[in-house]
């Protein structure tokens, strides 16, 4: 089991959450998010234009992404920024967290901690999950504001009963861990198994452990067995570990050592090493090597297809 700040790069602005939700209330009555939505970039463009003019913050809003992610236009992070404020001046959560994410990073404004907190404070407040889970990250950090567990682990909590798996994941490990919150290992499976069963693939793996020790949970084998089929599909190579190991041992599972040395070459290949399991590769007849190779090949050219 790693430890917190080896789970997730909370340090790097680069971690911030960066999506944006373009679902304003009033969204279909706006022509220019109908627009938005079928793809008519340029038209969606020139009908915001006309909104923004009329005072719409939802539309200001719109204009910023478009330049942002470079829809029908080059894209012009300069722009982007501008309509951003615009919007963010007049109240919309989403521009101020968009905005938030670009002062954090330095793009297309200067970079300024504090002032993405601000930004990010403003939408977190409005109930925006993902600057929720930013601002939590720069609670614990003390980038932008002074460091503080307890904070930290307050907006943590907001954004992850908004159900958003990075936060209900992080929030596991802030029970895990006592950050910011007592120590609490049925809280700590409870939200690390939320974000395992949105689709994380480092919670399943990370949930998979517990329920394989029985940390917080009741041992189950034959359900850490499948989380770790479902991390390892999804392509997380310590899932793809866990999974080869449970093979080779017949754990879970009957012992098959063409499929543990599938999934140890996937693993393996992806940068984790497994001294036993490479003991158990070196011991495969040729055909069983073959098989086994085939079948990696097979898995990662599905994944390439996909």
């Amino acid at each position: 089991m790693s430890v917190l700040f080896a789970r997730r790069c909370f340090a790097a602005a680069s971690c911030l959450a960066a999506a944006l939700t373009l679902a304003p209330a009033n969204a279909a009555e706006s022509p220019s998010y109908a627009a938005y939505s079928q793809g008519r970039y340029l038209t969606a463009l020139d009908l915001a234009e006309k909104e923004a003019s009329e005072g719409s913050k939802e539309a200001f809003t719109l204009i910023g992404e478009i330049y942002s992610e470079g829809l029908g236009v080059s894209q012009d992070l300069e722009k982007a920024a501008d309509a951003y404020a615009k919007a963010a001046d007049l109240g919309d959560a989403n521009a101020q967290f968009s905005l938030g994410a670009l002062v954090a990073e330095g793009t297309g404004v200067k970079k300024d901690l504090r002032i993405a907190a601000d930004l990010f404070e403003r939408a977190a407040q409005s109930g925006h999950s993902s600057a929720q889970y930013n601002l939590a990250l720069i609670y614990l950090n003390g980038r932008g504001r002074p460091s503080d567990e307890a904070k930290a682990a307050e907006w943590m909590q907001k954004a992850a009963e908004q159900g958003l798996a990075v936060a209900q994941y992080d929030l596991g490990a802030f029970y895990q861990f006592g950050r910011g919150v007592p120590i609490d290992k049925v809280k700590a499976a409870e939200w690390t198994g939320k974000a395992a069963e949105a689709g994380l693939p480092a919670a399943q793996v990370e949930y998979g452990v517990m329920l394989f020790k029985g940390a917080g949970v009741a041992a189950d084998e034959k359900a850490a067995f499948e989380m770790f089929s479902l991390a390892a599909e999804q392509g997380n190579a310590v899932g793809q570990n866990r999974l080869a190991r449970l093979y080779a041992n017949g754990v879970a599972v009957k012992e098959d050592p063409v499929q543990a040395a599938k999934w140890h070459l996937l693993a393996r290949a992806a940068g984790v090493s497994d001294f036993s399991l490479d003991v158990l590769l070196a011991k495969l007849s040729k055909q069983q090597r073959e098989a086994a190779e085939k079948a990696a090949e097979e898995w990662h050219n599905d994944r390439l297809s996909e």
